[in-house]
């Protein structure tokens, strides 16, 4: 198992980034949490298999059509046995 936070920059608030983002951590049997945070980024927890999240990151280092990243910074941290996924 492994749990990561990310921290992703640029434009991605009012481009879908955190519906997009739950589709395909359903899809992936991730569990975790995304957000708006106030400065425009958005922020992040997944928690699963190492290929899960390998491949969650790589989809947020693109993020939904609309979306522009500038910068993602993933730091990893020990897994909390986390269940589900939530949108706030």
């Amino acid at each position: 198992m492994r749990r990561v936070r990310v921290l992703v920059s640029g434009r991605v608030q009012g481009v879908f980034f955190r519906a997009s983002c739950a589709e395909r951590v359903a899809a992936l049997g991730l569990s975790g949490w995304i957000r708006n945070v106030a400065n425009g980024d958005v922020e992040a927890v997944f928690e699963g298999t190492d290929a899960a999240v390998e491949q969650i990151v790589r989809w947020c280092r693109e993020g939904p059509p609309l979306a522009r990243v500038d910068r993602i910074d993933v730091v990893d941290e020990s897994p909390t046995n986390e269940s589900g996924f939530r949108v706030d």
